[in-house]
């Protein structure tokens, strides 16, 4: 998640409840302790105020906060570890992209799978990421900024690309893959389901066809670093589909106006997301 400097000078932690109970949800599936959501919003707070002076101006950037629960202790075996410890990092970062808001260009992946049904697709944890690494890198040899997945089972429906949510949009409907536990159920992405909604579009949450790429009138990622990324075009099989403008659609600009107008403390928080510390 991030904590965000008001132009009043105030901090802003997004959802971090949100944060606290996926955390529990991705612990249990791989036999870990929770971390109680009290402990959990106390210990960022207390990270975040401890390394305030890090937190950059409003407008210039935000402080990421990446929690992390590991295991340890002395066990060679295959068990659950003996002892955890849960940690935050935090570091300054920049606005992702120079520009603002930037168009990506994906590849689809034909070969390889991010998660398959009964694994641990759904879970933040970091096997998820080791896997996309070999598929990410020769997208970017390529010149692609990232792969997008399909099912394991048909390879025929869409997941996700390999660490952001994606979303379909078709006249004032917006649909987006249904988390079945192969894909992550991000904070942003939950959260612009719902921003969407109160901004009068109809969000699909379904099994959306690979196929349905080449109909859309906009395509974007959502995640914590980029907030929400326009797609400008995708590579499926031989085709480059191209989307309006760049990808930089009327839609995909509004949702991100709104969401970090929010984020930011730059408009009136109606949907109760922000925590002020």
């Amino acid at each position: 998640m991030k904590a965000y400097r008001t132009e009043d000078d105030r901090i802003l932690l997004f959802r971090p409840e949100e944060n606290a109970l996926r955390m529990i949800s991705g612990a249990d599936r791989l036999c870990m302790p929770t971390v109680p959501v009290n402990m959990f919003i106390q210990a960022v707070k207390q990270t975040v105020l401890s390394n305030e002076r890090w937190i950059p101006p409003s407008g210039k950037g935000s402080l990421y906060i990446r929690p992390l629960l590991i295991g340890s202790g002395a066990v060679l075996g295959l068990a659950p570890a003996p002892e955890y410890t849960f940690v935050i990092f935090v570091a300054p970062v920049g606005n992702y992209f120079k520009e603002g808001l930037a168009p990506i260009h994906l590849k689809v992946e034909n070969t390889y799978h991010r998660a398959a049904p009964g694994g641990t697709g759904g879970v933040k944890t970091v096997g998820n990421y080791a896997s996309v690494l070999k598929t990410q890198l020769s997208a970017k040899k390529s010149g692609f900024s990232d792969v997008l997945y399909l099912d394991a089972v048909e390879s025929k429906y869409l997941e996700e690309v390999s660490s952001c949510n994606i979303f379909l949009v078709k006249g004032k409907k917006i649909a987006t893959p249904h988390l079945k536990g192969t894909i992550l159920p991000g904070i942003t992405r939950k959260s612009i389901i719902e921003l969407a909604q109160t901004l009068g579009y109809e969000v699909e949450e379904r099994a959306v066809c690979v196929d349905e790429l080449r109909d859309a009138d906009e395509v974007f990622c959502t995640g914590t670093a980029v907030v929400i990324s326009p797609v400008g075009s995708i590579m499926l099989h031989e085709d480059r589909l191209e989307y309006a403008n760049e990808g930089l659609g009327k839609v995909s600009k509004e949702l991100y106006s709104a969401l970090t107008s929010i984020q930011m403390g730059q408009s009136a928080d109606i949907m109760k997301w922000t925590v002020e510390i």
